[in-house]
């Protein structure tokens, strides 16, 4: 600079890594959306999901899981969140990456959340049905 102070450098890896963790933070893994459009479509706040799982899995834990924050949590926490869900447990490991998605055309349905009876429905088509009916069951609360 023309008085004399040094030109502040900015280190090109920080600055990429700095905008891969916003991007990360912004976006919601597949499980933390899918559970999130579960308690919301179930209407439980994040302290009622706590008390259905007995105090098991935390509301301060689950809003983590929820906003990607946590991507892999215990097959237990799924068990008790599947439970307070009334979901297939294997839905939730799947979403978590512990079981591999079922193959299409080997002979079985593949899974599906137990609200779904149009046999083919795409996942991002269950999704957006998941967030639909959370949409609907949130205007019943304020009207």
């Amino acid at each position: 600079m023309a008085d004399g102070r040094p030109v502040p450098r900015r280190n090109g890896s920080r600055a990429a890594a700095s905008r891969s963790r916003s991007r990360v933070e912004r976006q919601r893994s597949q499980l933390g959306s899918l559970l999130a459009d579960l308690r919301t479509a179930r209407g439980f706040t994040l302290r009622q999901v706590e008390e259905a799982t007995d105090h098991a899995v935390s509301n301060a834990y689950l809003s983590q899981l929820e906003k990607g924050k946590v991507q892999k949590p215990s097959p237990n926490v799924l068990h008790c969140l599947a439970a307070a869900y009334a979901v297939p447990y294997e839905v939730l490991m799947e979403k978590a990456g512990y079981l591999l998605p079922p193959v299409e055309g080997e002979g079985k349905r593949p899974r599906r959340l137990g609200a779904f009876a149009i046999a083919d429905l795409t996942a991002e088509e269950e999704e957006e049905l998941l967030k639909y009916l959370a949409f609907i069951r949130s205007r019943k609360g304020t009207a």
